[in-house]
């Protein structure tokens, strides 16, 4: 049984953390974020710049909840003065990235290029050095905005298993295959 509900989380300096009602709205250097919580099972108590959740019984939803909000929360706390960071590879003959502010042309093997804007609360940064496939950078302070990101662009080619070709994360794993063998 997982016990990630009771771990505390330590609030780091210059951010600010209030709850009203069912809201939470965390500060930092990095922006603001807000998430509504329902709070009737799951009780917050901040002592000394320590959050600690606890639950007010043991059903299964209610322990669901309980290290589900403790991670929601740890994330806004962690993205508001560290933010998050995901880098996606263009591996392939011709693959190309190009940012131009918040849209993404992106060249992927299609008769056609594709554009992506990209919300604004994301940093977008696309490098192409000679010899290295492209390289697209997305940062925000929001986990959630930023692997929705990563994951729609990753979604226009996706790697496969036999050349290794398509988008893939930085640091991602492609198992390859064997293609066919000749008859003998």
């Amino acid at each position: 049984m997982s016990r990630i509900g009771n771990n505390p989380i330590t609030l780091k300096d210059g951010v600010d953390f209030k709850v009203e009602g069912n809201l939470i709205t965390v500060k930092g250097p990095k922006g603001e974020l807000t998430q509504e919580f329902n709070l009737e099972n799951v009780k917050i108590k901040i002592e000394d710049g320590v959050i600690s959740l606890e639950r007010t019984s043991d059903h299964k939803d209610v322990r669901a909840q309980h290290g589900l909000y403790r991670a929601l929360i740890a994330n806004m706390i962690e993205g508001v003065s560290d933010g998050f960071k995901k880098v996606l590879e263009f591996h392939g003959v011709g693959y190309r990235a190009v940012a131009n502010g918040q849209i993404l042309e992106m060249v992927v093997g299609y008769s056609h290029p594709i554009h992506l804007e990209i919300a604004k609360e994301v940093k977008l940064t696309a490098v192409t050095d000679k010899g290295k496939p492209p390289v697209v950078t997305l940062e925000s302070h929001d986990k959630q905005l930023v692997g929705q990101v990563a994951a729609k662009i990753r979604s226009y080619r996706k790697p496969e298993p036999y050349k290794g070709k398509g988008i893939r994360y930085n640091d991602e794993y492609i198992r390859r295959k064997a293609g066919k063998s000749a008859a003998k």
